[in-house]
């Protein structure tokens, strides 16, 4: 009721002010409770959403009055152009999947599985917990909370065959989140100028933080099995590159994973060239069909700097990853992280750890979260093959949180995504996902977005403006 209220005399007051010269003074508040027959709590409500708006003005002492209209003039910034010459690198414009989609939308571009798919019983009860503890008050290590490190640390070694060392806790550094680790790590293994190797297509994010590392990206053609090693291995000669970035598990935005074959001949050729291979696991907690076989499992000699995100799989708000990287290169990445940074929120860090260490963290990424993935994608996957054919995807994400399709050559990406939106369907270009040219027109479909029962909806106005882009 005060909610109703408060707009009914917000609405009233702007056609009062409307009809006013600037610097009338408003009726006090003891006339508008008596005329409007509102309360003095929701008057004074109204009277605060006026003042927000700009419309009116309190002088303390006098009254309330209606705020003079001011003329906006042209504002010159050129001086900070002078001031801060040339950018070392020009950072693209964000990606479309951070965009927020309007309201009733079939959103299928975000890069984040909806609410409903998050473990939200635990993850309230973590961060309460976390509030009453000590790491609400104390400043974490750099290095991270070393319950959490060892957690991380536990989870890698579980997945080490025997004849290979598993990792220490000491070699575990936690992060804010996986996207600023990877500007950290090209910071500390590539630096500036120097060659990277990073598959095509990959995580725009990681293209991002390679340009805001000053870093020249040499893009490796991949496919469902990962990429050629005969490529990989001249890449490495012709450049005189010693680090590789990929994401060997349900990748972004392919949804490929590589084959026990190609994971063994990669790993070779990186041995062979003494370089690193930054694996990025992001999509770790989300198999539906198989499950994650890190590298770095199979690595002790420090080849491998794994990166393990639970962004995504805890929840956006919870920005908690770690990097596991062993000898000099640990110690020069937590150098850059202690000066970026300095130290994680150890609010964060011990809900994290909380969410983790839970019976029911498991029983959510069993019982609920992969046959959720699967039967979404399944959906989205048989609405585009019905409704729209011409998208064509040619590999089945075994995990994951994406579909990537090709579409005819001739496809107008702006106007398709545009006459979609305008039918009330969010898409997301394949192009930001390139470090190079587009190899051809792609798009991007997330299917752990919200209201899957609205895909096979989606899929028909996909393929109505596909049809009509042609």
């Amino acid at each position: 009721m005060n909610n109703d209220s408060s707009c009914r005399i917000v609405a009233a007051l702007r056609e009062w002010i409307a009809g006013s010269v600037p610097g009338a003074r408003l009726p006090t508040s003891r006339t508008l409770v008596a005329e409007y027959g509102a309360s003095p709590v929701t008057v004074q409500k109204a009277l605060r959403t006026l003042v927000a708006q700009g419309l009116i003005e309190t002088r303390p002492g006098a009254g309330t009055f209606v705020r003079a209209v001011r003329t906006a003039r042209p504002l010159d910034y050129s001086w900070q152009t002078a001031a801060m010459r040339s950018p070392h690198s020009r950072l693209s414009a964000l990606s479309p999947a951070l965009r927020e989609a309007p309201q009733g939308a079939i959103a299928l571009h975000a890069g984040y599985p909806d609410r409903e798919l998050l473990p939200e019983r635990l993850i309230r009860s973590a961060l309460a917990r976390a509030a009453r503890s000590d790491a609400a008050l104390t400043r974490s290590a750099v290095a991270g909370l070393p319950e959490l490190q060892s957690w991380f640390a536990h989870e890698l070694g579980a997945a080490t065959p025997v004849g290979v060392t598993p990792p220490l806790p000491s070699d575990v550094i936690v992060l804010p989140g996986s996207q600023s680790g990877l500007a950290t790590i090209f910071r500390a293994l590539v630096t500036a100028g120097q060659p990277l190797l990073m598959e095509s297509p990959t995580y725009w994010g990681a293209i991002q933080a390679a340009a805001q590392a000053g870093v020249e990206v040499i893009p490796i053609p991949t496919g469902p099995d990962g990429p050629d090693p005969d490529e990989l291995a001249r890449a490495f000669q012709e450049t005189g590159s010693r680090t590789f970035y990929a994401q060997p598990t349900y990748a972004n935005p392919t949804g490929s994973q590589w084959s026990d074959a190609a994971t063994t001949q990669i790993l070779d050729v990186v041995r062979a060239h003494g370089a690193f291979l930054v694996e990025d696991d992001w999509a770790h907690d989300f198999g539906i069909d198989t499950d994650p076989r890190p590298v770095a499992a199979r690595d002790d000699a420090g080849h491998v700097v794994y990166v393990r995100s639970l962004t995504k799989s805890v929840s956006p708000s919870i920005r908690i990853a770690a990097v596991i990287a062993r000898g000099p290169a640990r110690e020069r990445i937590l150098a850059d992280r202690g000066a970026e940074s300095m130290y994680v929120s150890g609010i964060l860090q011990a809900a994290a750890l909380d969410v983790l260490t839970q019976p029911g963290w498991q029983t959510h990424l069993r019982n609920l979260l992969r046959p959720q993935l699967r039967a979404r994608r399944d959906l989205l996957l048989n609405s585009l093959r019905v409704h729209a054919p011409d998208a064509h995807i040619a590999t089945v994400p075994a995990g994951g949180l994406n579909l990537w399709a090709r579409l005819p050559d001739a496809t107008n990406l702006d106007r398709l995504v545009a006459d979609c939106e305008a039918a009330g369907v969010i898409i997301a270009t394949g192009s930001g996902w390139f470090p190079a040219e587009p190899t051809g027109p792609f798009i991007r479909l997330n299917y752990s977005g919200p209201n899957p029962g609205a895909f096979a909806d989606g899929a028909r106005i996909i393929g109505r403006a596909l049809t009509a882009n042609l």
